[in-house]
């Protein structure tokens, strides 16, 4: 058989970083149904993206740390690689137009510096816990920040693991309660999760809190990250991992 020629290769000549959301019932959305809702939409618009070589090139698209299904999130991270230069604020306003309704485009920056996801060190999240005021959470969070360990257990695609729920928080925080709509109470935390192998979730830390006290979760906690970037030095917050593009 013949040999098929090479495909011409297109250089990458700019590298672009884009910040978007995940809010509202698109929360539920895969990982892979944003790929696949984000390819469309670049195409869609006609963003000039550079290609892999070789009988089946793919855009050069890299995601960052994505959240898991289920969680809403203000800062998921995809880094694009173009073929013609761009201007960034006409490319944000295009797929804003493309994207559905919650999978949001929020920001986006030429990238002039490497090492972007070793600067996503932690991530900062809020959670709404139903049914539970900050009084009822007081004693569960005490206890388990005064622990040095707290073994959970999740299952896995390679099965049921365990692991150390509280070496990964850096800072859990009761800032208060708020009332819903259908007047049910709710306690707000704010937790800092330093990014580690394996990964320890929000959902992790719940099931923690679990076991420091005899309380349960009897209504699903609202789970949405709202910053991730690199961890400043008290630990109580994370910088915004653009600026260094900007």
């Amino acid at each position: 058989m013949a040999r098929q020629p090479d495909r011409e290769v297109i250089p990458i000549v700019q590298k672009v970083r884009v910040r978007y959301a995940k809010r509202g019932p698109l929360k539920f959305s895969s990982h892979r149904d944003f790929q696949r809702a984000f390819e469309r939409a670049v195409r869609r618009v006609g963003v000039p993206m550079a290609y892999s070589a070789g009988f089946n090139p793919h855009p050069k698209i890299s995601y960052a740390n994505a959240a898991a299904t289920g969680t809403a999130s203000e800062a998921e991270y995809v880094e694009i690689g173009l073929a013609k230069v761009v201007d960034v604020n006409e490319l944000v306003k295009a797929l804003k137009g493309s994207m559905p309704a919650g999978l949001d485009v929020e920001e986006a920056v030429t990238a002039s510096t490497p090492d972007f996801v070793a600067r996503l060190e932690a991530s900062v999240w809020q959670l709404v816990a139903p049914g539970h005021t900050s009084a009822t959470l007081s004693d569960p969070v005490e206890k388990f920040l005064a622990k040095d360990e707290v073994m959970v257990s999740r299952m896995t695609k390679n099965g049921l693991r365990t692991f150390d729920a509280r070496g990964a928080v850096v800072n859990l925080t009761l800032l208060g309660d708020e009332m819903t709509e259908s007047g049910r109470i709710c306690a707000i935390l704010r937790l800092v999760l330093r990014h580690s192998t394996p990964a320890v979730r929000p959902d992790d830390v719940l099931s923690a809190l679990t076991q420091e006290a005899d309380l349960a979760f009897e209504v699903a906690v609202r789970v949405t990250r709202l910053a991730q970037g690199p961890l400043n030095q008290d630990g109580t917050n994370v910088g915004d991992p653009l600026d260094p593009d900007r």
